[in-house]
């Protein structure tokens, strides 16, 4: 039986992946760690505090607990990064570095890490970008992330280790707020929206990119990890994708539940960052080699956001 480790658990992606892994695999074969624990944790038996970091700590809890997965999602986010470069590169690689050598140490089955979209740059096909192209990230975010997709792939060609990765897009999630991405925005808005204030948008309102809804998101990092080695022709980060979005395609499918709503346009930084990453993704890759399919579309996710929101905000009052 897997012994899961999932590190960053307390973040946007790692709150609901580490629910769902419980789910398939029992509470008592995983083992949730971030360097900031919730308050109010998930009903997981060992959640414990880490900095990804700390080798050692990471060594002995790996000893420990006698793991065979590690899901490394602690970083930090593009828009973050860019305020604090040198701390962001730190976490961001020598975290990945730690984790990559003690799955090289203890010969662990698997590692998953994400990568992102941010590896994109001006220079790449803006439409359709396909799985191997030019990347030239422009950001710290971006360059941290292609650097270590070259890093999964070198560790797994010379030393064997089963490290698979996905390029997620921008994620939307209703469960837990994000932590300072450049697609931020599409999360931020449909709190707006229920909670009936006007959004005041950092992105322009025909910035399009690549989205996803989270439990897509979930579902397609599981399934990576559950598919058969052999079928596995990509080793740095496999491009992924649900749909396109802009924020005016978003606040005009919030208009349907909320005709008022109120959209602000004031982009800063962000925007640059936004323009540079692709507008859509080919990922024909992940559909073909381990049956990727997106459930969630534009409409289908707005009606689960607003629903599932409007239910807490009832509930919190």
């Amino acid at each position: 039986m897997s012994r899961i480790l999932i590190i960053g658990a307390a973040g946007q992606i790692g709150t609901e992946l580490t629910e769902q892994l419980a789910l398939q695999y029992g509470n008592d074969n995983i083992v949730a760690a971030d360097l900031n624990p919730p308050d109010k944790q998930p009903e997981i038996r060992d959640y414990v505090k880490l900095d990804v970091l700390d080798k050692k700590a990471l060594t002995d809890l790996v000893k420990q607990h006698q793991i065979t997965e590690i899901y490394n999602l602690a970083a930090v986010l593009s828009a973050t990064a860019e305020q604090i470069p040198e701390k962001a590169w730190n976490i961001n690689m020598n975290g990945l570095f730690n984790v990559l050598e003690v799955a090289r140490e203890f010969d662990l089955d698997k590692v998953f890490w994400p990568s992102s979209i941010a590896v994109f740059g001006e220079s790449t096909p803006k439409t359709d970008t396909p799985q191997q192209t030019v990347a030239e990230p422009s950001t710290v975010y971006g360059i941290s992330k292609l650097a270590g997709e070259r890093w999964c792939e070198f560790y797994h060609r010379k030393y064997g280790v089963d490290v698979r990765s996905i390029r997620y897009p921008g994620l939307i999630s209703y469960k837990a707020l994000p932590g300072g991405g450049t697609t931020d925005y599409a999360v931020d808005i449909y709190y707006k929206a229920v909670a009936e204030k006007p959004f005041t948008c950092f992105v322009n309102a025909d910035t399009r990119l690549p989205m996803m809804f989270m439990s897509d998101a979930v579902r397609a990092t599981i399934e990576l990890m559950q598919a058969p080695a052999n079928s596995l022709t990509v080793r740095s980060s496999y491009n992924l994708t649900g749909f396109s979005l802009s924020p005016e395609d978003a606040a005009t499918s919030i208009r349907r539940h909320y005709p008022d709503f109120e959209v602000r346009y004031e982009p800063d930084y962000r925007e640059q960052i936004a323009r540079s990453w692709p507008q859509s993704i080919d990922d024909s890759i992940a559909r073909r080699d381990w049956g990727w399919k997106h459930e969630y579309d534009l409409e289908k996710m707005t009606d689960v956001m607003l629903r599932e929101l409007s239910a807490s905000k009832v509930n919190s009052v």
